[in-house]
């Protein structure tokens, strides 16, 4: 009778294991996929840093890009201050410079001047 007993609970010991695997694909979905999505944001942010970039440090210091290096950015938080803070430092951007790309060459600017 104990035999029958413990028999009949196969089914049962699937299911702990399913709970567990159905726990950890919510909490993929809910918490581990929306923090890696941020972490890339926040990488593409700083790789786009550039001079004249107003931004604002994750201290909540406002200042404008003056450098930047591999790992590094320099600000100027006023005028005459500059500061030195890790790229990962930067919290957002919070207006953009204007980047100016030419597609045309420069020699045809030259020859009309002289000219």
């Amino acid at each position: 009778m104990l035999y029958a007993a413990a028999g009949g609970g196969g089914a049962g010991g699937l299911t702990p294991i399913l709970m567990i695997a159905l726990l950890f694909g919510v909490m993929y979905f809910m918490m581990i996929r929306p923090q890696q999505k941020r972490r890339r944001e926040a990488e593409r942010m700083q790789s786009a840093l550039g001079a004249g970039d107003e931004v604002v440090t994750i201290g909540g210091l406002y200042g404008t890009v003056i450098g930047v290096d591999d790992d590094t950015v320099l600000l100027e938080v006023a005028p005459g201050v500059q500061t030195r803070y890790a790229r990962p430092a930067i919290a957002r951007v919070v207006t953009q410079a204007e980047r100016v790309e030419s597609t045309e060459p420069l020699s045809e600017d030259v020859e009309t001047v002289k000219e």
